[in-house]
């Protein structure tokens, strides 16, 4: 290091967040730990373990990179990647035992038709956020039994509510998620989960799942809340210089 800035994460005030967390919101089967982009610029696996000790028994990242890296240090916490993963890669997924999403049905398809055996899949619904997802029960159905006659093991269902500060805009996703799989019996599916930070804070906990991801209110970085939620994350630098302005510009095209 040859710059005086550093960071201190305070792995404790985590486990106590997430244990918060699980204790105001205890009627959950599945906690995930979302720990995707280093857990939100945390940045270590201490920081992984702390989670999973403060009560995460699952853990939830973006990409197969993530995984691996958890996985390499950590051999026993069953892990979901969010972000799609290149077929080519699955066998990593198999050997590692990942967890991994199917968003819609070429991409099932593909998967099957590689005979990769032992394998546990997500299906990922699009209930509005618009980016991964089925987002009409026809394709659903046909991914359901796609699944079931298969040798993957369908293991969960999900979707992520992208506003839930909006009660009508989250309610309209909770209906739509119960229109795409109302064809099927979601108490058969072992882990159901939808709410993620603010919408399992704002919101009671849905009859049929069985989960909730945990992710940035971990870190203590929610507003608003009536939990006691302990700071994570601290910045430290060096002032290298204090300048005097008056009537002057700061910085490129007389910005400020």
């Amino acid at each position: 290091m040859y710059r005086n800035t550093y960071i201190e994460v305070n792995l404790k005030n985590i486990e106590s967040n997430v244990q918060e967390l699980i204790k105001k919101y205890n009627n959950y089967k599945y906690y995930f730990g979302v720990v995707k982009a280093d857990c939100y610029g945390h940045n270590d696996i201490k920081t992984v373990r702390s989670i999973i000790k403060g009560g995460c028994n699952y853990l939830a990242v973006a990409t197969l990179e993530e995984a691996l890296e958890i996985r390499s240090n950590i051999k026993d916490i069953p892990i979901l990647c969010l972000g799609i993963i290149p077929i080519e890669y699955i066998k990593e997924c198999i050997k590692n035992n990942i967890t991994i999403t199917i968003s819609n049905l070429e991409y099932l398809e593909k998967l099957i038709s590689n005979e990769n055996h032992r394998l546990k899949v997500h299906i990922k619904i699009n209930t509005g956020m618009n980016r991964l997802g089925t987002n009409n029960k026809e394709e659903f159905n046909k991914i359901y039994t796609i699944i079931k006659n298969s040798n993957l093991e369908l293991e969960g269902i999900y979707t992520h509510i992208y506003n839930a500060v909006n009660k009508a805009d989250t309610e309209k996703q909770f209906r739509k998620f119960e229109e795409i799989t109302q064809d099927i019996n979601l108490t058969e599916i072992s882990i159901v989960h939808i709410c993620a930070s603010d919408a399992t804070m704002l919101y009671e906990k849905l009859p049929y799942t069985n989960g909730c991801r945990l992710g940035i209110n971990m870190y203590g970085l929610m507003e608003n809340t009536k939990l006691q939620l302990l700071p994570t994350f601290s910045l430290y630098s060096q002032v290298i210089q204090i300048n005097t302005v008056e009537n002057e510009t700061v910085g490129y095209s007389r910005k400020l």
